[in-house]
């Protein structure tokens, strides 16, 4: 079993249990989960694949994954940001997908 596989067993029943789903595109899914153990490897936190990193864990801890933005953005648009969790209703097709706009501020940035 890949690292990336291992992630999902670990974080599918409790990300489900709040209400947040994978998203059924699993070739995205992995692609992202790949991405967050890159970065855990690189900074020693899973930060958002999808925003830029500085590296500093204080300064980017409203963007370790699970983000602080992905309750506003899955529930208004269905889907967080980089689209790993997404409701129920997103993946039963019910809502359209949209592009979901950056909500981090940009005092934030790097």
């Amino acid at each position: 079993m890949t690292e990336a596989e291992k992630l999902y067993e670990m974080l599918l029943p409790v990300q489900e249990a709040k209400g947040y789903f994978f998203n059924r595109d699993r070739d995205r899914v992995f692609e992202l989960l790949e991405a967050l153990l890159v970065n855990k490897k690189r900074y020693g936190y899973m930060c958002c694949p999808c925003r830029l990193s500085s590296g500093d864990r204080e300064k980017d801890r409203d963007i370790v994954c699970p983000c602080v933005y992905r309750a506003p953005d899955v529930g208004e648009f269905g889907s967080c940001y980089c689209n790993l969790y997404v409701s129920r209703d997103w993946n039963e097709g019910k809502i359209t997908p949209v592009y979901i706009p950056e909500r981090r501020p940009p005092e934030r940035y790097l």
